[in-house]
C-alpha cells in the first residue's frame, strides 16, 4: 500500500484491496492521481462492493476495467480503491461493516453515497480525481455534499464492463475532481470525445425540481445561475415533468428495485450476505415488486425520455439543485434520512430515468456547508457540460 492510502485519515481507502498501479510514461493525465471505487476491478485485487460476504465469495479480478484502464493508459496513477456504500444503495455513504468516510468541507456530516471513498479522497486532496457510479445519484449528490465537482454521464457512453451491477439501465461510470480542468481533461479520454465542445444557448431552470430544495437553497444557488446565465444568453423556467417528480420517483424506484434483485437474486439466495437493516428491507422489497409493475414502467420511462429530449434540443441546458440541501449529519435517525430520500431522488431520478448526462457544480453554500448547483444536458451532450463547468469555475 502506498504512503497516501496507508496514511489516510479520512476513512476513504480501503483497507482490504492494495491497488496502486503507475500509469503510462505519458499521456493527458500524466502526472495526476486517481482512486477508485471499490466496484471496479483491477487486476489482483478483489471487489469487495461495500459488503465483507462479497469479498469472501469473489475471487480476485482477472482483468482491469476499461474505464480504470482508460484512465492508466493516458497517464494517471491509481493510488488504490475507495469505499463504496454497501452494495453501492445508499445516499449517504454510512457503512456499517467499513465506516464512513469523512466529509472534510462540512465536518460532522455524511459524505453522501454511494461514492462516498472517491468523494472524500477527492475533497481532502487525497487523489487529483476520482471515479464513482452513478445510478440514482451516487456521484452528484456527494459531489454536492462535499462541495467538488462530479459527473453523471450519457447512459452507455463509458463502458461498464468488470463494474459491479446496481441496475444496468441506470448504472454510469461517474467521476469527481477539485479542479475544472483536471475534471474536464478526465471526462475527454472517459468519453474518448476530443471534439470541440458547443456553448449552451438557453438555461432553464427547473421550478418542480427547485420546489424540493430546503428552504434558503434557491437564493444560495443564484449567484451560480447568474454565471451560467451569461453563457447561455437566454433563460426561462419550465417545468420538467408532467406529473408531480414524486410520481416519478415511484416509477424509477421500481424499475431501479427490479434491476438489482434480477442482477443479485441468485448471490443474496445461495449466501444470505450479513445486510445492514436498510439494505435488507430494499432487497426483500425489490423482490416483491410485480412484473407487470415493472412493464408499465419501462414504457412510461421512455414517454419522459421522449419529453425530455424534446425540452433539451437545441444545446439547451437544463439547471436544478444537486441536493434538496446541505449534507445531513451522521447517524441521522430513519426518518431524516426517508425524507432526504424522497426530496433528493425526486430531482436526482431526472437524468436517470431519461439517461442524461448531469454535472455538479461547487459553487454554493447553506448554513456553512457546500451545495451544488447541478446542470443537464441532451443525451450525448457530455462535453457541453464539461466545457460549461471550465468556463464558470474558471478554466482556461
Amino acid at each position: 500500500m502506498n504512503e497516501i492510502a496507508a496514511n489516510d485519515r479520512l476513512g476513504a481507502f480501503c483497507r482490504h484491496a492494495h491497488a496502486d498501479r503507475k500509469g503510462a510514461a505519458g499521456g493527458p493525465l500524466a502526472g495526476l492521481t486517481f482512486a477508485v471505487k471499490d466496484i471496479y476491478d483491477v487486476a489482483g485485487v478483489k471487489t469487495g462492493f461495500g459488503n465483507p460476504d462479497w469479498l469472501r465469495t469473489h475471487a480476485a479480478a482477472a482483468r482491469t476495467a476499461p474505464a480504470v484502464r482508460m484512465l492508466l493508459d493516458a497517464g494517471a496513477h491509481l493510488l488504490g480503491k475507495t469505499h463504496t456504500a454497501e452494495m453501492a444503495w445508499n445516499l449517504t455513504g454510512e457503512n456499517p461493516h467499513y465506516g464512513t468516510p469523512i466529509n472534510v468541507n462540512a465536518p460532522g456530516r455524511v459524505p453522501g453515497g454511494s461514492s462516498s471513498g472517491s468523494a472524500a479522497a477527492v475533497a481532502g486532496g487525497l487523489v487529483d480525481f476520482a471515479l464513482g457510479s452513478d445510478t440514482g445519484g451516487s456521484v452528484r449528490l456527494p459531489a454536492s455534499y462535499c462541495g467538488i465537482l462530479g459527473m453523471r454521464p450519457s447512459h452507455g457512453r463509458i463502458p461498464l464492463d468488470g463494474v459491479a451491477p446496481l441496475a444496468p439501465s441506470f448504472d454510469t461510470c461517474g467521476w469527481f475532481a477539485r479542479d475544472a480542468d483536471v475534471f474536464e481533461r478526465v471526462g475527454r479520454v472517459l468519453l474518448r470525445d476530443e471534439a470541440p465542445a458547443r456553448a449552451p444557448r438557453r438555461l432553464l431552470l427547473a421550478r418542480d425540481a427547485f420546489a424540493l430544495a430546503d428552504e434558503g437553497a434557491e437564493q444560495a444557488l443564484a449567484p451560480g445561475l447568474d454565471k451560467v446565465a451569461a453563457l447561455a444568453g437566454r433563460r426561462e423556467t419550465v417545468t420538467v415533468g408532467d406529473q408531480p417528480l414524486a410520481v416519478w420517483l415511484d416509477g424509477f424506484r421500481s424499475l431501479q428495485g427490479a434491476e438489482t434483485w434480477a442482477a443479485h437474486a441468485d448471490w443474496v439466495t445461495r449466501v444470505r450476505p450479513r445486510f445492514d437493516a436498510a439494505i435488507r428491507d430494499r432487497f426483500e422489497r425489490a423482490r416483491d415488486i410485480p412484473p407487470a409493475e415493472v412493464e408499465r414502467a419501462r414504457a412510461w420511462r421512455e414517454e419522459i425520455a421522449k419529453r425530455a429530449d424534446d425540452l433539451l434540443q437545441g444545446d439547451a441546458v437544463l439547471a436544478l439543485p444537486s441536493a434538496p440541501g446541505a449534507a445531513v449529519a451522521r447517524d441521522s435517525p430513519r426518518e431524516t434520512i426517508e425524507r432526504l430520500s424522497r426530496h433528493a431522488l425526486s430531482i436526482l431520478c431526472i437524468a436517470a430515468l431519461a439517461r442524461l448526462p448531469q454535472v455538479s457544480l461547487p459553487l454554493a453554500t447553506l448554513h456553512g456547508c457546500p451545495l451544488g448547483l447541478s446542470l443537464v444536458a441532451a443525451r450525448g451532450s457530455d462535453t457541453l457540460l464539461l466545457a460549461i463547468a471550465n468556463r464558470v469555475l474558471g478554466g482556461p
